[in-house]
């Protein structure tokens, strides 16, 4: 961990997975684009991270600029804005911020100024919109292709995708800001075959902290993530962050997770067993907790599958939300985990507000670890919920659902009914 430690500082406290944006006052006055506000400017760095998407190989954005306010209504056009300006905008693949374990960690840097001292509650994140010629500025690329799909980015995105977060910049004092972009939950597959931006943005604590290990490399065949091999943080069955280790050496570091607090943590690979380690702590805003090490790394065996699919009707019907799924597993005085989630696309040619999914999952036992600082952790078999899971579907607005199956003998289906 010294050296890991050792190899961060050097880069002068910036994070490890990430984009780094160092935002300043060069904005337009009033109060939160003055320096006058503040006899001595402070410094506030924006930076940018991202979660394993689902079912893609790229995720591009491309932004514009990045916009401060001290108020959380302010309109688009009101005064006091501390614009930052990228020129030329910079299109971004969000899926390359997701490997802390990189030589570089992957940091790219926009540059830096100062912000006028003060308490600050909006920021916004501004795109480029795609102008329908080549190239375009926001796309996906779905896994296994090399083709960019448009990325259609509503009104509402390009103006700014707004953020309500308060933090307070302090006279000659530096404040430094995390957005966790989840690309995963951000994109919307309508209907007729198009991709649609609805982004999901939270702000994560900064300083650098987590889990890390190693997972056998023999799940990575020519340094190709094959196996969608990925390993979460969770917390009661929740994805609190998530990350792909890396494909060259196995090695994984989930980063900026709350502290103190206790995860279980989750390693799913496609057609392989899953394995759980129960209440792995982290303990302080700086402990970085090891559960395996590259001489006993994390080994995942193989497994058939079968599959849970079915719809989802939102009931009143729109087209316009995120609908999720999630299959989940409950271990006897263990943990519940999520073994794998997804957004569900529209129903090609259906009505208003129907969607579809599908999950293929292991049928072999899982196997449960209880964390213990002596490595190697112990895993131990579970049969007893060998292909059963709850498989769960929610939406904002709605009320979650959640239908318990067993796959061990053929595919499941399960439909499902939303209502506020």
């Amino acid at each position: 961990m010294s050296k890991f430690m050792n190899r961060y500082q050097s880069f002068a406290s910036l994070t490890g997975l990430l984009l780094v944006v160092f935002v300043a006052g060069c904005g337009s006055g009033g109060d939160g684009g003055s320096a006058a506000s503040s006899a001595q400017a402070g410094t506030v760095t924006v930076s940018l991270t991202d979660a394993p998407a689902c079912g893609f190989d790229a995720v591009n954005v491309t932004i514009s600029k990045v916009r401060i306010h001290q108020s959380d209504s302010a309109s688009d056009n009101a005064a006091g804005w501390t614009d930052i300006t990228l020129n030329p905008a910079r299109k971004i693949n969000l899926l390359d911020l997701n490997d802390p374990t990189q030589p570089n960690f992957a940091l790219e840097s926009l540059g830096e100024a100062p912000l006028a001292a003060g308490h600050y509650t909006q920021l916004r994140l501004v795109l480029v919109p795609n102008s329908g010629g080549s190239p375009l500025a926001n796309t996906v690329v779905l896994s296994g292709t090399t083709i960019e799909i448009a990325l259609d980015t509503p009104s509402a995105v390009q103006s700014g995708i707004k953020l309500i977060h308060q933090f307070n910049v302090g006279s000659g004092q530096r404040v430094d800001l995390l957005l966790d972009f989840d690309a995963c939950k951000s994109i919307v597959q309508t209907g007729n075959g198009k991709y649609k931006l609805k982004p999901v943005i939270k702000v994560i604590p900064f300083t650098l902290n987590g889990i890390e290990g190693f997972v056998d490399s023999s799940l990575f065949v020519n340094q190709v993530n094959v196996s969608n091999v990925i390993v979460s943080a969770q917390v009661n069955g929740n994805i609190v962050r998530a990350t792909m280790p890396n494909a060259n050496t196995g090695k994984f570091f989930i980063a900026h997770l709350d502290a103190p607090a206790n995860y279980d943590v989750v390693f799913t690979a496609d057609a392989h067993v899953t394995k759980v380690i129960a209440g792995v702590p982290v303990p302080s805003s700086t402990s970085i907790t090891t559960v395996s090490s590259n001489g006993t790394p994390i080994t995942l065996g193989g497994s058939a599958t079968h599959s849970i699919g079915g719809t989802v009707t939102l009931n009143p019907s729109t087209d316009d939300e995120t609908v999720f799924v999630a299959s989940k597993q409950t271990f006897g005085g263990g943990p519940t985990v999520t073994v794998k989630s997804r957004t569900a696309p529209l129903l090609t040619g259906a009505p208003t507000g129907d969607y579809e999914y599908s999950l293929t999952l292991p049928v072999a036992a899982p196997s449960l670890g209880s964390y213990s600082a002596s490595l190697p952790i112990s895993f131990t078999a579970q049969p007893a919920v060998a292909a059963k899971y709850a498989v769960q579907a929610s939406a904002a607005g709605y009320a979650t659902q959640s239908f318990d199956k067993d796959i061990s003998a053929a595919d499941a289906t399960q439909n499902f009914a939303l209502i506020p």
